[in-house]
């Protein structure tokens, strides 16, 4: 880490980044943002929006599981828990019982319900209270580590199964006539949020996840013509946001998470007023 270190004091010779909390941050956003950014896209294409709200609810509840069951690390807690959330999800779903924003309300009005009182047990919940609101201030280099990984493999699935899914969601009984396994394509995408949520979910925070996968995905939908053009406005409305917030939060001394969602619904404003103009 120390070589990455000099690099950026090098080619990003800026104050708050002499910090080494603050090169970490730099980092993460710059890993967390692009893959947010593209899985946006397809949960705004498959009218998912609530779905990332519902799994970071759940965090509360892999964690509260994750005590009881004796596991150690809160980490693998959410992401077990948030796998198999997101699967239930999923095939809920599909069986068309409920709709689709119905069942995401169930699962996650009941996921917080189930994490508050196992967490508040003799008035304990008081320590968990930062998952609420995030700090990613606090990443270290072995969560950096587990987010590149998260960055490569989250990208090559999207690139693999990118067609499909998109083709799912235009028109499932299309895909299927064409050989999509469209349930399975559908199961492996919400794994893929899951995990993408429950690495972010510490530093970004149960209430501003949902905005951050949505907002810049929602904003570069405004602006693209095309699907290509949709992924890379995501990407980039998601970085930008990303680096700005934690500059601003730094210069501010506030959140960094809720700086950086502040910038998002900007840049969401915006594109409204350019779709508008556009169509005039």
């Amino acid at each position: 880490m120390e070589a990455v270190y000099a690099l950026m004091d090098t080619i990003l010779p800026l104050e708050p980044l002499r910090f080494t909390f603050m090169k970490n941050a730099l980092l993460a956003i710059l890993l967390l943002t692009p893959l947010l950014g593209l899985l946006g896209t397809m949960a705004v294409n498959q009218q998912m929006a609530f779905f990332s709200d519902a799994l970071g609810h759940s965090a509360l509840t892999g964690i509260g599981l994750g005590i009881v069951l004796g596991v150690s690390s809160d980490l693998v807690s959410m992401l077990v828990f948030g796998v198999v959330w997101a699967v239930l999800i999923c095939r809920i779903k599909q069986t068309g019982a409920a709709s689709t924003d119905t069942v995401i309300s169930v699962f996650s009005s009941t996921s917080i319900a189930a994490g508050l009182l196992i967490l508040s047990q003799g008035g304990g919940f008081a320590k968990y209270s930062s998952l609420l609101i995030g700090d990613v201030l606090a990443v270290t280099p072995q969560d950096l580590l587990w987010l590149l990984c998260a960055l490569i493999g989250g990208v090559a699935l999207w690139m693999a199964m990118y067609n499909s899914l998109l083709m799912a969601g235009v028109n499932a009984s299309l895909a299927r006539s064409r050989g999509v396994p469209t349930r399975l394509v559908e199961c492996v995408f919400v794994v893929l949020v899951a995990v993408a949520v429950m690495l972010a979910i510490r530093w970004v925070g149960v209430m501003l996840i949902n905005a951050l996968l949505i907002l810049p995905a929602a904003a570069g939908r405004n602006l693209a013509r095309n699907s290509r053009q949709h992924a890379l406005w995501s990407v980039g409305i998601a970085l930008v946001s990303g680096v700005a917030g934690l500059l601003s939060a730094y210069a501010w001394d506030t959140s960094a998470g809720a700086a950086i969602v502040l910038y998002a619904a900007a840049f969401y404003a915006l594109s409204l007023l350019g779709r508008h103009w556009a169509g005039k």
